[in-house]
């Protein structure tokens, strides 16, 4: 009998590359378009979230995710999780991946594609807005991309983002308003319910990254943001109706559904993105188990070529 792969976060973390994979990403959204769904058991403050795809030719993924807030109190993480990958032609089980490894890498490779696809070329000046640990992420995938940038940061908690600078050898910056209006790439990933940066304060040409509003009453920015971008997210089918983000201005009326401009699959088949070096572009990271699945895929084939 075969052994099914267990791969944790060690196993593979250190061998896998944020610019192959937003390769993978883009190869991935020019073939057949995922079928998904998503299924939350709720249990008063603990929550299990279970998300499913199925890309013919690539595969299906189920990655289950528990969140115990309680946990903290036990001093374990309150997070726990894994993803079952399974066979496109038999449906049998080839791997299961450890949760953590997979959304590290599909939530800022998210990112990292729609500033390649979106961002002004040239751009040199990113900012980072959060000091978790995606924030670390990005830093990382950034230089990847443009080694030669200059990339800062910015907190609510100054100190911290001081320390996360130090650690990754960067510059910490506190005023934030005068950060975005110098900035080329505005990649946000903060926990809040309500706007961080502000849509009067973006300049032309710009690119802003949403990463962290995820439930249907947060956002990381404003209407005025909304209405002087042009709109991209990720996936139509995961971010418009369930993440506050565009919900919210979408049930205002601030903007329609025809200012969504396009995903993923759009834009990696031929769909218009940026046309003007002046255009401010705005793209919602929202996840979703399809890019879960190409992420699967793409460490279990990097697993078996070790």
């Amino acid at each position: 009998m075969t052994q099914i792969p267990y791969i944790a976060f060690e196993d593979m973390d250190p061998v896998l590359g944020w610019n192959s994979l937003t390769d993978v990403l883009l190869t991935g959204h020019r073939g057949n378009k995922a079928q998904i769904s998503d299924q939350f058991v709720i249990r008063g403050d603990d929550t299990l979230l279970s998300r499913v795809a199925w890309i013919d030719g690539i595969g299906i993924a189920v990655k289950s995710v528990t969140v115990f807030p309680g946990n903290t109190r036990r001093n374990t993480s309150s997070v726990h999780g894994a993803m079952l990958l399974f066979n496109d032609n038999t449906g049998a089980v080839e791997a299961i991946i450890e949760s953590s490894l997979v959304t590290k890498w599909k939530t800022v490779a998210d990112s990292l594609l729609g500033a390649k696809l979106l961002a002004r070329p040239g751009a040199e000046h990113i900012l980072i807005v959060g000091t978790g640990t995606v924030a670390t992420s990005l830093i990382d995938a950034y230089r990847a991309w443009l080694p030669e940038a200059d990339i800062t940061i910015w907190g609510r908690n100054f100190d911290t983002a001081k320390a996360l600078a130090k650690r990754t050898g960067i510059a910490a910056v506190e005023n934030l308003r005068a950060s975005v209006e110098t900035a080329d790439i505005i990649s946000c990933a903060t926990m809040s319910s309500t706007p961080v940066v502000l849509g009067e304060w973006l300049q032309e040409g710009q690119h802003l990254d949403l990463i962290g509003a995820f439930k249907p009453d947060m956002r990381e920015t404003d209407d005025t943001a909304m209405c002087r971008s042009k709109i991209f997210v990720d996936s139509i089918e995961t971010t418009l109706d369930h993440i506050g983000e565009l919900k919210i201005p979408l049930k205002n009326g601030v903007i329609q559904r025809s200012d969504i401009l396009g995903d993923f699959y759009d834009l990696a088949n031929g769909g218009v993105g940026r046309v003007s070096s002046r255009d401010i572009t705005l793209f919602k990271n929202g996840g979703g188990a399809h890019l879960d699945l190409m992420v699967g895929r793409y460490i279990l084939d990097k697993w078996r070529g070790r």
